[in-house]
């Protein structure tokens, strides 16, 4: 049965449709599977069919192209939204959500040819998975050349959304005998013969991401799939303007986890009487907060005023470092001032300490980070 609550395609237009309050709503249904899918480390299904029913997935990709016609701050808002009630829905939300929104910023500033890929994610209601976790600048897997194309070998790591995916974003690297490895970029459907997803995604926290390991044994993608070519390790536009585009939305996750916590913390204390070291842990609660939102913030005014490129890459960077780590402690904070309840599960917080410390290990991590800003600072090669 439809959830009335829920806008029908007739109303899901950018005029018609707040996308925080269709995010507020699902939230609402979601926040109590968010602790059995923890403990039991399973796939976040409902969420998952809530927000196809109120087109989400499509939400973001330009309303001439079919879609929702959400902006980009929207979105953003929307990740953050779940997040805070379910952290594992909001990021693999968020994995979705970056290709989609890269693919509408290229077509857009670039008159990259994504056209098509937006009109079928939102005419077939596509639910995009990225290898982004395990792909990075070197790439993964292995690419043999064949007739009409290439067979690919690999195993993609971190695949978050692969139970309800319809194409993986994921790429390959090809031993191309005149310009030496070369990283492909393709989009493969997930029920291609060779595809098999594995069961491994037992983690401590994020436990409801699906983001299982999936394996591709000689997946033929042939030559008109192949959208990028480049080589092997070293920056590259492509990877300029995903730095800038998706993070802001992943990291909005992290703000929502933070979200979570901090409203739970303040429901557990108040009327409790409010001794220093209480008022402290609040008030340090709420400066890593602040710092944590301000971070996100700049990241998406730098999406809507900038261009890709190393400095904006080191900037946006940076601020992903300080938004993970401004969230991070913001749990600490929420469970320190909790006190004691804090430390059973019922309440909430141990699973948002858990969720969050998945912001440490997304590109660039800590100790790369600050080779880039230092490097860019020195006006050295960012390649190294």
């Amino acid at each position: 049965m439809r959830d009335e609550t829920m806008p029908d395609d007739a109303t899901m237009t950018a005029a018609t449709t707040n996308w925080t309050d269709a995010a507020r709503r699902i939230a609402g249904e979601i926040a109590g599977h968010a602790a059995r899918h923890d403990a039991e480390d399973s796939f976040v299904a409902e969420a998952y069919a809530l927000m196809k029913q109120a087109g989400l997935f499509k939400a973001h990709v330009p309303a001439e192209l079919g879609g929702g016609g959400a902006s980009y701050a929207e979105i953003c808002e929307v990740v953050r939204t779940l997040a805070a009630a379910c952290g594992s829905t909001g990021l693999a939300f968020a994995m979705h959500t970056h290709i989609v929104a890269l693919a509408v910023w290229r077509r857009a500033h670039e008159g990259a040819p994504t056209e098509g890929l937006l009109k079928r994610i939102a005419a077939e209601d596509l639910v995009l998975v990225s290898s982004g976790g395990s792909d990075w600048l070197q790439g993964s897997g292995h690419a043999e050349k064949v007739e009409g194309g290439f067979r690919i070998t690999a195993r993609k790591v971190f695949a978050s959304g692969s139970p309800a995916g319809d194409l993986i974003s994921t790429c390959a690297v090809h031993d191309d005998p005149e310009t030496g490895p070369t990283v492909l970029h393709f989009f493969a459907p997930l029920k291609a013969e060779g595809f098999r997803s594995l069961d491994t995604w037992r983690t401590l926290g994020m436990r409801g991401t699906g983001s299982n390991d999936l394996e591709m044994d000689g997946v033929f993608v042939p030559d008109a799939a192949i959208s990028g070519r480049r080589p092997q390790g070293a920056w590259h536009p492509l990877f300029h303007a995903i730095s800038m585009i998706a993070f802001p939305i992943i990291y909005s996750a992290y703000l929502g986890v933070a979200d979570g916590a901090r409203a739970t913390a303040l429901a557990l204390v108040r009327g409790k009487a409010a001794d220093d070291s209480l008022v402290l842990s609040v008030g340090e609660m709420e400066t890593e907060h602040v710092a944590c939102e301000t971070a996100v913030a700049e990241m998406v005014r730098i999406v809507e005023t900038q261009r890709p490129g190393p400095e904006t890459t080191g900037r946006t960077m940076t601020l992903r470092q300080l938004a993970g780590q401004a969230a991070i402690r913001t749990v600490e904070r929420a469970l320190e001032a909790a006190g004691g309840r804090a430390f059973y599960r019922s309440a909430g917080l141990e699973r948002a300490f858990r969720d969050v410390q998945a912001a440490r290990f997304h590109p660039l991590q800590e100790k790369p980070q600050r080779l880039f800003a230092g490097r860019l600072a020195l006006g050295l090669d960012i390649d190294g």
